[in-house]
């Protein structure tokens, strides 16, 4: 895999650089920049070589159709502000674009393409879509780890068309997760949460080999509680999952692992409520369970003590509502707390775990934190991301 630091001859290139600005939005407003602190060494790096960046992202799942709350406006006027420098936002369909009509004027350095996700053939994995990307520029650049799990169009199919390198972020996270999954030590405990079950129901099977401990938290433990009899209110929860269940429970013994989920929850009647201790024979119909409870937070704490080696994806609730986000602030100042004592190596991943972090001021506190979710634990998981295999 080559590495954009390497090149010699960048001066007026053309550098289509895929980056991940996937940053939460409300009211238009960035309320985490975490993933834009991030990609900022690769702008100033291929600025100083005097390389002309055409930028593609996406924000959300528009679903391949424009959404104005979805444009990436406010990244770029972010991204403006931070690095002293003119950006322009191409509006204009990307299919009649055409590299002549890019960088016309001697002083314009930075374009952005609007949200790629706007095109269905992005998540398509199009290559006419690809082939068409390439069309504007002359060197592609991967500076999005946290996307490159995705066989998508500006990710994958693209390297077919242009010389590809890998950017300074993307590689940063690579080589550290190879320490991570090289030196590991045991006992090794994972903690699993958010609400993006499907996804990460079917890592957990294959992660089970590898850990000793795996915490499932979250809307993702819904599933579980549903699984094992109780009821769990009109709480989040996938479907036709039942196969997959077992399937963790039946790994698990063969491999010894334990499969730890919540003994008791917070709920509320709805997002906006404030929070209720409940058993989990205590839930009611029109209950949302958001949080857990006390004494699996205990369970949670006695685990990571017992631990080497504690990887974190997804929060532990509903942390956008303070009076649900105890689990998640929980969880990080004990891992935080063992950190410090050297008693264990902690490496977080995704971007809701890192909001979390940097709502109580933990970012560094962790000795690794990689702004990717899904592609983190499919990278521990052994699997080849799409993003990766094609750069090398």
């Amino acid at each position: 895999m080559n590495n954009i630091k390497d090149q010699e001859n960048l001066n007026q290139k053309i550098v289509l650089l895929r980056l991940d600005l996937n940053v939460p939005l409300k009211n238009g407003k960035i309320t985490d920049q975490t993933r834009i602190d991030k990609i900022l060494p690769i702008i100033e790096f291929l600025s100083k070589k005097k390389s002309k960046i055409l930028v593609i992202s996406h924000v959300g799942r528009p679903k391949g159709k424009a959404h104005k709350e979805l444009s990436l406006k406010p990244i770029c006027e972010n991204i403006e502000k931070k690095i002293n420098k003119k950006i322009k936002l191409i509006n204009k369909d990307i299919y009649e674009l055409k590299k002549n009509d890019l960088f016309k004027d001697s002083k314009d350095q930075i374009f952005f393409l609007e949200n790629i996700r706007f095109y269905k053939e992005e998540e398509e994995n199009d290559l006419n879509f690809s082939k068409h990307l390439a069309k504007l520029a002359d060197i592609f650049v991967n500076d999005a780890f946290s996307c490159s799990h995705r066989a998508h169009s500006s990710v994958s199919k693209i390297t077919k068309f242009l010389p590809s390198f890998a950017g300074i972020q993307l590689e940063t996270e690579i080589n550290a997760l190879k320490k991570v999954t090289t030196e590991i030590k045991k006992p090794i405990t994972c903690i699993i949460g958010g609400s993006k079950i499907s996804t990460k129901i079917g890592i957990i099977k294959n992660l089970i080999p590898k850990f000793d401990n795996i915490i499932i938290v979250g809307g993702m433990a819904n599933n579980i509680l549903s699984h094992k009899g109780n009821s769990i209110g009109k709480s989040i929860k996938e479907d036709n999952c039942k196969e997959v269940i077992n399937d963790i429970f039946k790994i698990s013994k063969i491999h010894a692992c334990s499969i730890i989920y919540p003994e008791d929850v917070l709920v509320g009647k709805s997002l906006e409520s404030k929070s209720q201790v409940k058993e989990l024979n205590e839930i009611e119909k029109d209950d949302l369970i958001l949080d857990i409870g006390p004494k699996t937070i205990n369970k949670i704490n006695g685990i990571i003590e017992n631990s080497k080696t504690v990887l974190w994806n997804g929060p532990a609730g509903y942390f956008e509502n303070p009076s649900f986000a105890n689990g998640s602030y929980e969880i990080a100042k004990k891992i935080i707390k063992e950190s410090k004592n050297n008693s264990i190596y902690s490496v977080a991943g995704g971007g809701d775990t890192i909001a979390v972090l940097n709502q109580i001021n933990a970012l560094k506190d962790f000795n690794f934190v990689s702004t990717a979710g899904g592609a983190f634990l499919e990278y521990l998981e052994g699997k080849e991301l799409p993003g990766i295999k094609a750069l090398n």
